[in-house]
Formats: C-alpha cells, sequence, structure tokens
C-alpha cells in the first residue's frame, strides 16, 4: 500500500515579505494548484491515502477559492481516502461551514481517533490543546500486532514539556508505532524513532519564502503488510525553490567583475528562470571599491522569479598609503581616522561616504 504524507501548505498565506501585490496573488495560486498536483500525482500513482499532518490553511480567515479547490480535489479522487490532522494555524471548525464534508476524508479532534486504512493497517492522532501534549503518549493505546501510524503536529523534543504543540519523541517510544507522520517543522526529516519505527517531518510542500529554501515536497510510504516493512522516500514537488547564495567579494573593486562573480555563484547553487534567488554579499572591499549595489539587482532581477541583493560587505581601508597623500581626500581620511569620537567599525563606512561625495558620486 502507497501513502503520501504531506504537511504544512499553509493556503492563504500571506506572502507580503518578498512579493509585491500581484506576485503574492500568484504566488498564493501557485501554493493551491501544487496541492491539487499532489491530489492528482495520488490518482495517477496508485496512492490509497493522504495523510495532511496539520497547517493545511495559515489563518483563521479562508478564502472561498482555497477551502474550494481544497474539497474540489479531495472529491475529485474518491478512491483516496484524506487524513487531515489540523496544526496550530488551522481554524478549528474549519470546514464547520460545510453542510457536508467529502464521504473520503476523515478528520481528527483533540483526543486519539484512529481510522483502520485496511485489516493490518491503523491510522491514529490527535490535536494538541493546551492540556493534552504532555500526556499524549500516555494516553495513546496500539495492537503491536497492527502497522501502526500516528499522526502529530508539533515541534520535536527529546525532554519531557508540558507545553502545547511539544512532541516529547522519548515518550513515544516502545509504543509499537512504525511511523511518525508529524508537521509543523518547514524542512524534511527523517530519523530513527525506536527499534521499530521512525518519525518524519516532510517539511513544507512549497516554500513560501528565503527561511524556507532548498526542495520542498511530500513523502510516499510504501507499507509491504506481508513483511511488515514502512519504506519511506522523499518526492520534490514544489513548483518553485527559494535559493540563498553567498558571494564573497573580498578584493574586488568594481561593479562589472562583482557582477561575474556573483553570475558564478548563482549559476552554481542550480538556479533557474523558475526559482526566486537571494544573494548576500560578503567579504571587505577597498574604500575606494567601484561598488554599485542598485545596478547589481538590476542585472539580475529578470533573470529570476525574484531576486533579492542583501550586501553585508564591509570596507577595508589602509590608513599608511594615505599618511603622504596632502590631498583633500588624504586631509579627509586622517581627520576621520584621529577623530575619538567615530568607532573603529565605523570610521570606513564613513570615509567611504566622504570619498563619495568629494567625487561627486550618488550616495
Amino acid at each position: 500500500m502507497k501513502i503520501i504524507h504531506c504537511a504544512d501548505i499553509h493556503l492563504d498565506s500571506g506572502l507580503s515579505s518578498n512579493f509585491d501585490k500581484e506576485k503574492a496573488k500568484e504566488r498564493k495560486a501557485e501554493l493551491l494548484r501544487t496541492f491539487v498536483r499532489m491530489t492528482e500525482y495520488a490518482g495517477e500513482h496508485g496512492i490509497e491515502a493522504v495523510l495532511i499532518a496539520g497547517d493545511l490553511f495559515d489563518r483563521d480567515v479562508i478564502s472561498a477559492t482555497s477551502r474550494n479547490g481544497v474539497i474540489g480535489a479531495i472529491e475529485s479522487t474518491p478512491g483516496i481516502k484524506y487524513f487531515y490532522l489540523k496544526g496550530n494555524h488551522d481554524r478549528k471548525d474549519v470546514f464547520g461551514s460545510l453542510s457536508e464534508i467529502p464521504k473520503n476524508l476523515y478528520l481528527f479532534n483533540e483526543t486519539w481517533t484512529s481510522y483502520e486504512l485496511s485489516e493490518k493497517i491503523r491510522i491514529y492522532g490527535l490535536e494538541f490543546n493546551s492540556v493534552n501534549s504532555a500526556s499524549a503518549a500516555d494516553t495513546l493505546v496500539t495492537d503491536p500486532s497492527d502497522i501502526n501510524i500516528v499522526m502529530l503536529h508539533g515541534q520535536e523534543s527529546m525532554s519531557a514539556s508540558d507545553k502545547t504543540e511539544v512532541i516529547n519523541l522519548k515518550s513515544f517510544r516502545n509504543r509499537n508505532i512504525d511511523y511518525m507522520a508529524l508537521g509543523h517543522i518547514h524542512s524534511y526529516k527523517n530519523a530513527e524513532l525506536d527499534g521499530r519505527g521512525r518519525y518524519c517531518y516532510p517539511g513544507c510542500l512549497e516554500g513560501r519564502g528565503f527561511d524556507e529554501s532548498g526542495e520542498h515536497g511530500f513523502v510516499v510510504l510504501d507499507i509491504d503488510e506481508d513483511r511488515r516493512s514502512v519504506a519511506s522516500e522523499f518526492i520534490t514537488f514544489a513548483s518553485r525553490r527559494f535559493i540563498n547564495v553567498d558571494v564573497d567579494i573580498t578584493g574586488l573593486d568594481k561593479t562589472n567583475t562583482i557582477i561575474k562573480a556573483v553570475s558564478e555563484k548563482t549559476d552554481a547553487s542550480g538556479a533557474t528562470t523558475n526559482d526566486c534567488v537571494r544573494v548576500v554579499l560578503t567579504g571587505r572591499t577597498d574604500i575606494e571599491a567601484e561598488k554599485n549595489d542598485a545596478v547589481i539587482s538590476k542585472t539580475f532581477e529578470n533573470r529570476y522569479c525574484l531576486f533579492r541583493l542583501y550586501d553585508e560587505s564591509a570596507f577595508s581601508i589602509d590608513y599608511e598609503s594615505y599618511s603622504a597623500d596632502r590631498s583633500l581626500k588624504g586631509e579627509f581620511i586622517r581627520a576621520v581616522k584621529n577623530d575619538p569620537t567615530v568607532s573603529e567599525d565605523k570610521k570606513a563606512e564613513v570615509i567611504r561616504y566622504g570619498i563619495k561625495a568629494l567625487l561627486g558620486e550618488e550616495l
């Protein structure tokens, strides 16, 4: 039997941190479309169940487009069972306005609920509140002869905690669990729970910002009921990637050479025109280096879906080379160097802007 495990789709996310209004609208539509594509993938690849481990939606106010899109995708694949466990972002009555939810959609609540997926496979789930997370493992009752899948949404922990949304993994050891289908962490992780089972975060289905960089998608479980084995595979599925690239510009003294370095680094990252790319300039450049961030940004803004440039480089200055310089520039540099009211960290920056002003350049 094949099962999809996904989580953290976050439909109706604001997305205003990285995108303007029009691009945010487009990206919202892509998040929904990726969820629908996943259900189509399930229908085409013999998937019998889809586990949605929380945060299907991002906020209390759910758009009709997202709600109808999710319901329509589920109803369009009636041969697949969908198990949806709400997360901390999901509204508790997310489908409360519907007179009838799809017959192939199964929900959970704040006590353990179990479903029989087959004669040998059983799915358990519990939605956290302020009191049940610490005792969740103590109230879970499983049959050791079954293949047991446990769904939860929360932050992993290896120590006891009474905080909501914290999953104490140690307390779930030796409880006949074959696979823990978790949600809440937005990057993929698959690790050993105990001698019998594993726990897994599939990560978010689509990255929404540069803090969610890299590959995103879902996990496919392949369960052999006769051998009692549970194999899993991460499937890359996101329509776009967010890619972070650091570029050390130490020793580069012209905008065109910096552009070349940025181009080489972004190409090496594998970024395509479909991706969102953030470049961070690092290192140290000479105080008189010609570096124009606006020109660098303009060069790459149409090369990718989204391009952001952050200049975290610093300026260095060889004071000795200006010790005998009797020009206005030399006098200015020596004055700043000897000014006790200016910190050493700021002196290079002050000198940099001073030189630009003396040369009549735009500050």
